[in-house]
């Protein structure tokens, strides 16, 4: 078995695999297409080769400017092969040490897609098995399941209730309130980061994220109490392909108040407002009260991803 990057030859072959598993992949088209754009590139599709056939690929996703790929969108594995698992690993493992050999700062995490309810698909229950297994084996050992989220224009504007107010601020105070808001944060990400590095770098890396994103930076607010404390930061963003809630979160002294309800009914507002018909979201199911907070305002949950990412060091 032959594990190795592709090149421009290969890439109608690539293309051309089907994957007929209830999950998420990614067809020849969207392939095509994001090749083009530099999110999918030869030197990150790694292929599977068995006398010369393409029995595996994998492909990794990088946003049109990065230096490393990101995440990984696509496994797939022939399953005529006795062992899917493991001739996926050898494939996930060549590829990260070529990434890692190439300068990549981390690991990519596996981003594996699912449709709502797929634990009660026994097909669907397979094809993550054998997809965990070769995800573990290569060392993407932490495992998240997050919701991703979209609400449409037909469900409506959730209603504010005017107890805050919205305002532009400096990056130094966004900053600020980027570490003040990572203390006690329920998000997987976000625990983890600051077990390892603190709060302020984690908070760094989490502006520089979204000063990263295609969304628009004049989009940002700090949201204020009646009496003018600061209770939260709202952070309207986009990905490359839809609107999007980005970030949210209110400082530790005014947690328990609700207030997540009016910074994620601001971000709705302002999206909405600029015509967008779909804004996208995501969270852990284990962060509870924000998927609540979703639900309340809107938000349908349109299909789970399960994440596998190495062990932060």
């Amino acid at each position: 078995m032959l594990f190795r990057p592709t090149t421009e030859a290969d890439q109608e072959s690539v293309a051309a695999v089907i994957v007929d598993e209830p999950v998420g992949w990614i067809d020849a088209d969207r392939y095509l297409d994001e090749s083009k754009q530099g999110m999918y590139r030869p030197e990150w599709t790694w292929i599977a080769e068995d006398d010369g056939r393409i029995v595996g690929r994998s492909l990794w996703w990088g946003q049109q400017d990065s230096s490393h790929p990101v995440a990984l969108d696509c496994l797939h594995v022939d399953p005529r092969l006795p062992d899917r698992a493991e001739v996926a690993a050898g494939l996930l493992t060549a590829a990260l040490r070529a990434f890692a050999d190439a300068g990549a700062p981390k690991p990519p995490l596996y981003n594996l897609t699912l449709p709502v309810g797929w634990r009660d698909t026994p097909a669907a229950v397979a094809a993550v098995e054998w997809r965990r297994r070769a995800a573990v084996a290569a060392g993407l050992t932490h495992e998240v399941e997050r919701l991703r989220l979209q609400w449409t224009a037909d469900v409506g504007l959730p209603a504010s209730r005017g107890r805050l107010t919205f305002a532009a601020a400096s990056d130094e105070e966004f900053l600020r309130l980027f570490r003040r808001i990572a203390v006690g944060s329920l998000d997987d990400e976000t625990r983890r980061n600051i077990a390892v590095k603190g709060a302020e770098a984690t908070a760094r890396d989490e502006m520089d994220f979204y000063l990263g994103c295609p969304g628009r930076r004049e989009w940002w607010r700090v949201a204020h109490t009646p009496d003018g404390q600061v209770a939260g930061l709202a952070l309207p963003s986009a990905t490359p392909y839809a609107r999007n809630v980005g970030y949210l979160g209110v400082v530790p002294e005014f947690r328990g108040h609700g207030y997540v309800d009016d910074l994620l009914t601001e971000i709705t507002r302002i999206h909405a407002e600029s015509g967008a018909g779909l804004i996208t979201a995501t969270t852990d199911t284990g962060n509870a009260p924000m998927a609540a907070a979703f639900a309340r305002a809107g938000y349908r949950t349109s299909e789970i991803r399960m994440l596998y990412s190495a062990p932060v060091a």
